[in-house]
């Protein structure tokens, strides 16, 4: 099956890049979640404007990225979230959550699809998160995750 991918999709490939994948990936996975697109001769126009806005939100330069990198990991990423008895969370920290509080602390605006969790993070405690900033940049943010006061 070719599609044409409307977002980035982990070792698969980058927003307006054309793949051809399985027929079972696709249709069940890549397609319901808005993943990608079904290619067609029309949907080959569209491509040329998803690479457009993709080049205006990823960051241009790779030396504004190590730029970038060394702010992230010089700050501390603080979050609070309901937690039971032994430091047990109710629910789950998402990537959304890593992204709103890396903005909230004053750090550069950050695409939650960026923010990589290796592991879920369902306690309290202090993590390392991936964040890709640019294909050969990553950077790794520190993110501690305390119990909140209600």
């Amino acid at each position: 099956m070719k599609l044409i991918l409307t977002h980035e999709v982990t070792g698969l490939g980058a927003p307006g890049d054309v793949v051809e994948v399985k027929d079972g990936y696709g249709r069940n996975f890549l397609l319901p979640r808005n993943l990608a697109t079904p290619w067609t001769k029309g949907g080959e126009k569209q491509v040329e404007s998803i690479r457009k806005a993709r080049r205006a939100r990823e960051i241009a330069s790779l030396e504004e990225a190590q730029q970038v990198k060394q702010s992230l990991e010089a700050r501390t990423v603080r979050l609070q979230a309901r937690a039971g008895q032994g430091g047990r969370l109710f629910g789950a920290i998402t990537p959304a959550d890593v992204a709103a509080a890396v903005n909230a602390a004053g750090g550069p605006s950050i695409d939650k699809r960026k923010v990589e969790i290796a592991q879920p993070i369902r306690a309290t405690g202090s993590y390392k998160v991936d964040v890709r900033l640019h294909a050969d940049v990553s950077a790794k943010v520190t993110v501690e995750v305390s119990p909140s006061a209600v």
